[in-house]
């Protein structure tokens, strides 16, 4: 992963509590460092908790818009203060539970920076876009959504998570040289554009991470890391984790 840092991001949706994130600050104070970072995307509801816990922390979503009369949005600004430093964008769950489009999810991208936070930008396809041969049309519209938008400059103070939305919480999981082509060609596309800053960018592998693949997916050359999902609610699996990313 040349002299990228990995990334190791715990998503844990609409899950968790109090007494996890106590135990998980615990378990976690020794584990960033200088060879891996570590953030919890918890739920908007625990953000103030986790950055007071010392945590590095992410909410799973942003509204598009600033402010205003928009009930039940999580604003960008609001984050910021708290001192949240991530947000996901564009996660599966959010486009085909809540029907985000790649422009919604551009919107929210820009309004992330705006505010000060790293967007991770999730991409990736459907089991059936897969077997259609579109998974890299798909992930591409993904990204280039956010490049028309905002320019390939943006994609610096950024993430990237592929996640093949067939291997979210199902079991299954992409084989390492799976992960490791789309993580290549997502490389390559930014590349086309703007050699240093794809050099430079961190690509997160997520959909069914656990304590037992994720050594062999986090070796793979264009893998810096991983959003974890399930196994990021159990504290000794997601430990197991986060030291594997340290090489």
């Amino acid at each position: 992963m040349a002299s990228r840092k990995p990334l190791v991001a715990g998503n844990w949706k609409l899950n968790g509590s109090q007494t996890l994130l106590n135990e998980m600050a615990n378990v976690l104070e020794d584990i960033n460092s200088q060879e891996v970072d570590v953030a919890l995307f918890v739920p908007a509801l625990l953000a103030a908790e986790a950055v007071k816990l010392g945590l590095q922390t992410g909410v799973q979503t942003v509204s598009e818009y600033e402010a205003g009369a928009y009930t039940g949005e999580t604003q960008a600004a609001l984050a910021k203060q708290l001192g949240v430093t991530y947000t996901l964008v564009g996660h599966s769950e959010r486009r085909h539970v809540f029907g985000e489009s790649d422009e919604d999810v551009a919107n929210k991208f820009a309004m992330a920076q705006q505010q000060g936070l790293i967007p991770v930008l999730c991409v990736g396809e459907t089991e059936q876009q897969r077997e259609q041969g579109e998974t890299e049309s798909v992930i591409s519209a993904q990204i280039e959504a956010v490049i028309q938008k905002l320019g390939v400059a943006a994609l610096s103070q950024s993430v990237i998570a592929y996640e093949p939305v067939w291997a979210i919480g199902t079991g299954k999981t992409a084989s390492p040289q799976q992960a490791q082509d789309i993580h290549q060609f997502i490389r390559d596309k930014i590349a086309q554009q703007d050699q240093g800053l794809s050099q430079g960018l961190r690509i997160l592998y997520g959909g069914s991470v656990n304590e037992k693949n994720s050594e062999e997916l986090f070796a793979q050359q264009d893998i810096d890391g991983g959003l974890i999902g399930g196994a990021s609610l159990k504290t000794g699996a997601f430990v197991s984790i986060c030291e594997s990313a340290k090489g």
